[in-house]
């Protein structure tokens, strides 16, 4: 029977992430192969490390492809999820089950096979997403694949992207202020979901021009922006309008949807008078003369009306709205299945300045009307 034992270790940044091998009760570590030599080859026996985020590319060489192809687990994207669990925290004594966080897959691909000379489903990109909730430890982890076709008559080579990326509901805890009180240009936009807090992103593409599912752009005060990228649908996605709808606002908002935006730069979750929220006019308002349409949204225009307060001295950013407006058009006027979607950030001056001073009050100097006649004579 496994015994529950409290998390009394602390974790630390750089630490080795430790998996457990249930199958053969194995303690190890999670790897993220880097590249060495010129030629820039994979080289395995790199741990990856606690609150690391890193994305790293190696190159791999296959001189038997067919017999590889099946057998080697670099290539196969079960090997990186399969049969073993990370731990929450490094522990070396008895592995309870409460320290063990299964890896979720999100749509893994099958097994990678031959046909006609070409090895596919082969693994050309990995990305670990890993919850962390301080000294806790990491609280779950997801990982998800891009695949690809090996082919070739002599001398086979495949390029893989790994990348691992850690991220926390508690932001409102470890978050440095935009401000105090005011925004700083160019300091992070706070926005909240419930009590977590955390900066306000938009979407940012690939080095090929689609749409990253993990990495994106933080908004900066006083920055306007503009991203853009391609999401892919599926055959089976576009037939359900519904479902695509979902899928394109979850893109546009990220993992962690915002109700709030922070008024001051140094905002707490906890004073309601420090935020407002978030406006957002989705495709529903404009499917009015289109009833049996599929409106879905295309470009997302983020507006944000700022205003200066307090003394001329020394005045104070803060703001006064936003406003999530999404422009749509219909599914059906798509001649693809790559979705283009563009962001946009505006941040539009509202400040009222006062009247300048009028200058200091003159002297008026009255004198009796022949006060210069008389006194040339006396």
């Amino acid at each position: 029977m496994d015994l529950i034992y409290s998390v009394c270790s602390w974790v630390n940044a750089g630490d080795p992430i430790l998996i457990y091998f249930d199958s053969l009760s194995i303690l190890s570590v999670l790897r993220q192969p880097v590249k060495m030599g010129v030629g820039g080859l994979c080289v395995d026996g790199n741990p990856a490390g606690f609150l690391e985020s890193e994305s790293t590319s190696c190159t791999r060489i296959f001189t038997n492809l067919s017999r590889s192809c099946v057998s080697d687990p670099a290539l196969n994207a079960a090997s990186y999820y399969h049969d073993f669990a990370v731990l929450k925290v490094p522990i070396h004594d008895t592995i309870a089950e409460s320290m063990k966080v299964r890896i979720s897959p999100i749509g893994p691909p099958g097994a990678p096979y031959m046909e006609d000379n070409t090895c596919n489903n082969a693994v050309s990109e990995v990305i670990y997403e890993i919850e962390f909730n301080g000294t806790h430890g990491i609280q779950s982890v997801s990982v998800r694949f891009k695949v690809t076709s090996i082919s070739g008559s002599s001398g086979f080579s495949l390029q893989q992207h790994f990348t691992l990326r850690f991220w926390t509901k508690m932001l409102s805890h470890t978050l440095p202020r935009s401000g105090n009180p005011g925004y700083i240009t160019g300091a992070p936009l706070l926005i909240a979901n419930g009590s977590a807090v955390q900066h306000m992103s938009i979407l940012q593409s690939e080095a090929d021009g689609s749409c990253s599912q993990f990495l994106r752009h933080t908004v900066r005060f006083g920055s306007n922006m503009r991203t853009g990228c391609k999401l892919r649908l599926t055959q089976m996605e576009e037939s359900n309008c519904s479902y695509i709808q979902l899928k394109l606002y979850n893109a546009f908002q990220g993992m962690n949807q915002a109700e709030n935006l922070a008024i001051i730069g140094s905002a707490r979750s906890t004073q309601e008078e420090e935020w407002v929220t978030i406006l957002i006019q989705n495709c529903s308002v404009q499917t009015e003369n289109c009833s049996s349409c599929c409106m879905i949204p295309l470009t997302l225009d983020i507006q944000i009306l700022w205003t200066k307060m307090g003394l001329l001295s020394n005045p104070q950013a803060q703001i006064l709205g936003v406003r999530y407006f999404y422009h749509c058009q219909p599914l059906k006027s798509l001649s693809t299945s790559l979705v283009p979607l563009t962001t946009l950030v505006t941040f539009t001056d509202m400040t009222e300045w006062p009247e300048p001073p009028r200058g200091l009050p003159k002297v008026h100097w009255k004198l009796p009307f022949d006060f210069f006649f008389h006194s040339r004579w006396y």
